[in-house]
């Protein structure tokens, strides 16, 4: 019976021995991560200026920017590590094995040395691995064949050399294969055709020789396959056809094959598929015309000829090699010089004063965004399939452009350089950008701890922002994530005189910022009025909306100075806490109504609050709205000279300005019940939608 009684007991020790031995495992993982970030930073970065805030004391899977670029998993595990853009010159270490949790390696647009090391091949999650643009040399190591989770490899814009790794035909989820402009020499190799979920493959501008496999052709999901600049030779395999333009094979003189109108019909009719490839004695000159000038060299007597002579034959072909080698190291020479000159980040004159240069913002996109589209979306979240877990799928109505790619956003932002960012919270950075089409935007990253966890959540309120469109709201053009990136993208329209408050508080030594006159803070009024009572009203295809965060700061001014409200439905994007968080910096700032802090809810009167104040910052010209004036004694005393910013120097209208008051008065009364809806203000304002 003794025993019996102590069995609970034993059981009870054994569960606390089994969960000391989990914190202590768990902790133990924590350090080695730990320490493997901090030997990642001393390769990336070996000045330290680059990545200051890795620090050994900080927690990389905490909140706020404790370490940049690092995001987590729901287990505590670093996933994704994003440095792409930041001028990074050391190299990559064996330690980034030692994450074994990351799903997304983004070191791509840096000036990266080195090899790519073997030991990336031991990582089980690995989905994209992008380090595309920098100075990698060396071979690809045949280990990167075991990642049997990658989707993504970017190695494109290096100077890597070496053969293609047959191995790389093991990774069957592989969406996307870049390895255009290095240095790569031998045939293409056949086992690429084993890919079944490949879409694009890009080996343009190498050095590869050799027939094109006809495996290629096989591919099911293959929608672009870019060979260009190449020493290929043979029958170009019919089956290729049917990718239409997708297929590039210009500048390899020696292809063949008459179902392509530019290429020279093979003289046996294609018979050449699959022959084993033969290797060209130089880039420029053919095999036979190597022989025809050897025969030149033969030793001729009493007519006869002997065997050519090993010297005098060795002789021409070493020299004619030379000859090309070294032609063909001033051109990569040359070309690598310009392709430096061109990935600059933020330091060539074209960025002078903080300004995007259109046409190299161009050149980028188009240079390397073949190998690159719908990046993010294989990694399961394309908004717009029919395939999506939970049956949400955003209407393209109204939202031609909804869907935009990972590699189109980080084009247009030069992949998010500190030079084009335009503000930044502690959840959100937003930076300006200038896609294909020369339009200018403005791209709001979202950090993943900050998004809804549910992703049919997400996509609900993803669905619920492309419904909105109004002339005084931010459009909203498209939206784009990468699950393993841990970021998802907002793309806006930009505003080319940016927000309400830099128009606040104006300096008289500010040359900068120009005085809104009397017209243009009423008209701005109206705009805002409007917004807000798009957002209350029922539509069609629209319900109620309460924006929940306006302030001076969320008004946007364009170029004609029309007011545009941004952050419209955010909160339906983003975490609970981060939302309570919005709600402290509104409350820190005075927009947030009085009765928030007593019932804990936000309903439509709120928005009518915050309303109000802005009125009161736009007459006075001033962030900050002392509460007498919310109290309306300005205006009714009379002394409207006191209210209105002194530095319109009195020139307003009078009547107007009494009108403006009283409508900030009824706004921002203590009860939310004697707030006007906005209907009501616009009726009021003497205007309408």
């Amino acid at each position: 019976m003794a025993s019996r009684s102590s069995l609970p007991r034993l059981l009870h020790l054994l569960l606390l021995l089994i969960s000391a031995a989990s914190s202590s495992s768990s902790s133990s993982s924590h350090n080695a991560e730990l320490d493997a970030l901090m030997e990642l930073k001393e390769a990336l970065d070996p000045t330290g200026r680059l990545l200051a805030s890795w620090a050994r004391g900080g927690d990389p899977c905490g909140r706020g920017d404790y370490f940049e670029g690092v995001s987590c998993d729901a287990r505590g595990r670093v996933a994704a590590i994003s440095l792409q853009g930041k001028g990074l010159a050391g190299t990559v270490p064996p330690a980034v094995a030692m994450l074994p949790g990351l799903t997304g390696l983004y070191l791509h647009y840096n000036d990266l040395g080195g090899g790519i090391p073997r030991e990336l091949g031991g990582l089980p999650e690995l989905a994209e691995l992008y380090l595309g643009v920098n100075n990698l040399s060396g071979n690809i190591p045949v280990e990167l064949g075991r990642l049997a989770s990658l989707q993504v490899l970017q190695l494109g814009y290096n100077q890597l050399s070496g053969s293609i790794p047959t191995q790389l035909g093991q990774l069957k989820k592989l969406t996307v294969l870049a390895l255009q402009s290095n240095q790569f020499t031998g045939a293409i190799p056949a086992s690429l055709g084993d890919l079944p979920a490949l879409t694009r493959l890009d080996l343009s501008s190498n050095q590869l020789f050799g027939s094109i496999p006809s495996k290629l052709a096989e591919i099911p999901q293959l929608s672009a396959l870019n060979l260009r600049n190449n020493t290929l030779s043979g029958s170009v395999p019919s089956g290729l056809k049917k990718l239409h333009e997708g297929f590039r094979y210009e500048n390899n003189s020696e292809l063949c094959g008459a179902q392509f109108d530019s290429l020279k019909p093979c003289p046996d009719d294609g018979n050449d598929d699959g022959k084993m490839p033969h290797k060209p004695e130089s880039s420029s000159i053919k095999p036979q015309q190597i022989q025809k000038t050897a025969d030149l060299n033969r030793n001729c007597d009493n007519g006869g000829c002997s065997k050519p002579s090993a010297l005098s034959t060795g002789a021409v072909i070493a020299g004619t090699v030379i000859i090309v080698a070294g032609a063909a190291a001033c051109g990569l020479s040359v070309f690598s010089w310009h392709r430096r000159q061109k990935q600059k980040i933020g330091s060539s004159v074209e960025h002078l004063e903080g300004r995007l240069s259109l046409d190299q913002s161009k050149e980028t996109c188009q240079r390397s965004a073949s190998s690159l589209i719908n990046v993010e979306y294989s990694s399961g979240w394309d908004t717009s399939s029919e395939g999506s877990q939970h049956g949400v799928r955003l209407s393209s109505e109204g939202s031609p452009s909804v869907r935009f790619n990972l590699e189109e956003v980080e084009c247009a932002t030069q992949y998010f350089s500190d030079v084009n960012l335009l503000g930044k919270s502690n959840f959100a950075a937003t930076y300006k950008g200038i896609m294909r089409d020369g339009s200018v935007v403005a791209v709001k990253s979202i950090n993943k701890s900050s998004c809804k966890s549910e992703e049919a959540d997400f996509l609900k309120g993803l669905r619920m922002l492309t419904s909105l469109r109004h002339e005084n709201l931010v459009g909203l053009r498209g939206f784009c994530r990468s699950r393993a990136r841990g970021e998802c993208f907002l793309v806006y329209e930009f505003m080319a005189n940016g927000s309400l408050s830099r128009y606040l508080d104006v300096k008289d030594d500010d040359a900068d910022v120009t005085v809104l006159d009397w017209a243009t803070r009423v008209s701005i009024i109206k705009g805002i009025a409007k917004g807000i009572d798009y957002l209350h009203s029922s539509k069609p295809n629209k319900t109620p909306l309460i924006h929940q965060s306006i302030s001076a700061d969320k008004v946007l001014i364009d170029h004609m100075f029309v007011p545009h409200l941004s952050g419209a439905g955010l909160h339906k994007l983003l975490a609970d806490d981060v939302v309570f968080s919005t709600l402290k910096d509104s409350a820190a700032m005075g927009y947030l109504p009085p009765e928030y802090t007593t019932t804990g809810r936000f309903t439509d009167k709120g928005d009518v609050y915050a309303f109000g104040v802005v009125v009161l910052q736009v007459l006075t010209g001033r962030r900050t709205v002392s509460s007498h004036l919310r109290l309306g004694e300005g205006a009714e005393s009379g002394r409207l000279d006191d209210l209105v910013d002194p530095r319109l120097g009195g020139r307003f209208s009078r009547p107007e300005a009494a009108k403006l008051a009283g409508v900030a008065l009824l706004c921002t009364a203590e009860v939310p019940a004697q707030r006007p809806a906005m209907a009501a203000v616009l009726q009021q304002l003497g205007t309408s939608q």
